[in-house]
């Protein structure tokens, strides 16, 4: 099942026109070069400037109504194309001014175009609820548009006079401006350490290289590279403290001026989620942390260890069989995987392989991590790795294609003003994708130890999913409300709340794992933190995605319909009532005790085959 090979290409510290082009995407599935990019940019403007001639007297009739939004549609996928394209190079090469001087051009123009229609909402609102409706029924197209008017009516309290709306939103300027200059510091600008490990290899502790040598399957090691890293990276707590403080001073910003409770409620609101569900997330599963402690207190003794330290923690339980996987191997695995949703998805995904949707390896100035880049309504997604032929890698693969099957099934299905799924759906079809592919490895594997290593690999992914970003949620909201309460984020109030939180949830106390000082500054290298309470739907996409796996896995073809359904609906509906349809209600506890079970469950199977 699993190939042993010497090597996976590096190419982490060549420059990026010398990467094999059969491992870059394909950028010319959006437009042929540059050139053509500049022209699209052209008549891009020249659409814009028709919106005026629409504008005047736009909601005195519905098909004047119809008119407008369709064009702004034009307008928005345009420069979906236009940013999409732009961040293919400038996320591959980071260091290049040109690339980043383009990207900017977008954002302003989109900032410029939002400010320009700032007169919507305040518009739609005049028009009221009952007009809204006999315009619909008078022009049956306006109809894909149902859901874009019911968001914006149940907003009324908080949509200012358009005046004011224009000015708020051109704080879309610099709104993004820390978010970028974090990423620019933590990718590119900041030096990294090297340091030399127990057989003399000199390695220098970039992000890909600090991500796989943290796993080291020797102690010495793996204590060595984190420590390293995280002293060096302290180095800059200042600049990235100011930098996170100025982020979340903006999600106050908005808060206020749109005259909201606090920054949950402004950020969740919009998106007809109540806060309730992220303090029951919160809640529920700080009351239940018994199951991460017993997997640690498993993983101590697989690893044989007198006491378990925070630097052990991304380290497989099972080194024995630590194996390493080629990039083709890792797409055979996948698809074999997800034979459960049928020829259908099977032959998107193969499509998607094959076809140049992914840009597989780092290399230098390329940004670190993964991503789906679904956006492109008449295009494919594109998928960004940093392959490194580890498990966490194939993982890593099903769960960003899993972001872009859910969004070209969307795409696919949904008329344009509804295609784009919202954020809080966003995790779901990746964690599935995970559940679906160590179903298959456990299944298909022939001896106890090598299912011992899947077990735990899955059962980690559960403590960085559920647990892990569970502890980021609940930090991210001790940074807002230490905001709203008029203060500033240090480095200190960061470190110290953040090394408490992590001791916490990791039983440090306990005696089930010590956590030393020096991870305090992790929080600084997070950049999820910037995106305005996200993380908090990776731990609800995981309980979703626990729930929708183990209905397709153990159902029929009406289970794997439900969940194909869930894929194409987009943003046809808000996301609770969605998820309700596929079988799910996050409103509610259950589901999260469902998924703390299901980790206690596959923690006796661990310990049964320990035993052996």
């Amino acid at each position: 099942m699993e190939e042993k090979v010497k090597n996976i290409p590096d190419f982490s510290h060549l420059e990026r026109r010398k990467v094999p082009e059969e491992f870059t995407w394909n950028a010319a599935d959006i437009y042929p070069d540059f050139e053509e990019w500049k022209k699209n940019k052209t008549l891009l403007q020249k659409k814009i400037e028709q919106i005026k001639a629409l504008t005047g007297d736009w909601t005195t009739s519905p098909q004047k109504v119809f008119r407008l939004l369709s064009h702004i549609d034009e307008v928005e996928r345009e420069i979906d194309r236009l940013s999409v394209y732009t961040n293919l190079f400038s996320d591959t090469d980071m260091g290049k001014p040109l690339y980043q001087s383009l990207k900017g051009e977008i954002q302003v123009i989109n900032v410029n175009l939002h400010s320009m229609l700032s007169f919507i909402e305040p518009d739609i609102l005049k028009l009221a609820e009952r007009k809204i409706a006999e315009y619909m029924d008078r022009e049956p197209a306006l109809k894909v548009y149902a859901q874009f008017f019911d968001a914006i009516l149940r907003l009324e309290k908080h949509i200012l006079k358009a005046d004011k709306e224009e000015i708020a939103v051109l704080t879309g300027l610099f709104s993004g401006s820390a978010e970028k200059a974090a990423a620019m510091l933590n990718n590119v600008e900041m030096p990294f350490p090297g340091t030399t490990l127990s057989d003399g290899k000199k390695v220098i502790l970039n992000q890909p290289n600090y991500v796989r040598y943290r796993e080291s399957k020797v102690r010495q090691d793996r204590r060595k590279v984190m420590r390293t890293f995280w002293k060096h990276h302290a180095r800059f707590k200042n600049t990235h403290a100011v930098l996170l403080d100025a982020q979340l001073k903006q999600h106050l910003f908005n808060t206020k001026v749109h005259r909201f409770k606090s920054c949950l409620h402004a950020a969740l609101y919009p998106k007809n989620i109540d806060v309730a569900v992220y303090h029951t997330l919160l809640d529920t599963v700080k009351e239940n942390l018994d199951p991460l402690h017993r997997y640690l207190g498993l993983k101590t003794r697989l690893l044989n260890l007198d006491k378990m330290t925070y630097d052990d923690i991304y380290a497989s339980s099972v080194p024995a069989v630590e194996q390493v996987f080629t990039i083709e191997k890792a797409k055979s695995l996948v698809l074999e995987s997800l034979k459960p949703l049928g020829e259908e998805y099977q032959k998107e995904l193969n499509e998607g392989f094959e076809s140049r949707w992914m840009d597989i390896y780092p290399n230098k100035g390329k940004r670190s991590g993964a991503y789906s880049s679904g956006s492109l309504y008449d295009k494919h997604p594109y998928v960004l790795m940093n392959y490194n032929g580890t498990f966490n890698s194939v993982s890593t693969l099903t769960h960003e294609f899993g972001h872009a099957l859910h969004s070209y099934f969307s795409n696919k299905t949904q008329p344009y003003p509804t295609a784009h799924y919202p954020v809080f759906l966003a995790e779901i079809a990746s964690t599935f994708n995970e559940a679906l592919l160590v179903h298959h490895l456990i299944k298909t594997g022939e001896d106890s130890l090598l299912k011992l290593y899947i077990l735990d690999r899955y059962v980690e992914e559960l403590r960085g999913t559920l647990y892990r970003q569970t502890l980021f949620a609940d930090f991210e909201l001790a940074m807002h409300r230490e905001v709203e309460k008029g203060k500033t984020l240090t480095h200190e109030w960061l470190d110290h709340e953040y090394l408490e939180l992590t001791r916490f949830y990791y039983g440090h106390k306990k005696g089930v794992m010590k956590v030393d000082k020096y991870i305090e500054n992790e929080w600084s290298a997070i950049p999820h933190f910037y995106y305005n309470f996200y993380v908090y739907q990776y731990s609800t996409g995981v309980v979703a995605a626990t729930a929708l796996s183990d209905m397709v896995l153990k159902g029929g073809e009406a289970e794997r319909n439900r969940y194909l359904d869930f894929l194409k609906a987009g943003g046809s509906d808000y996301p609770l009532n969605t998820l309700k349809r596929a079988g799910v209600d996050l409103t509610t506890p259950a589901p999260i005790i469902a998924t703390i079970k299901k980790i206690n469950e596959l923690i006796d199977e661990m310990e049964k085959i320990g035993e052996k």
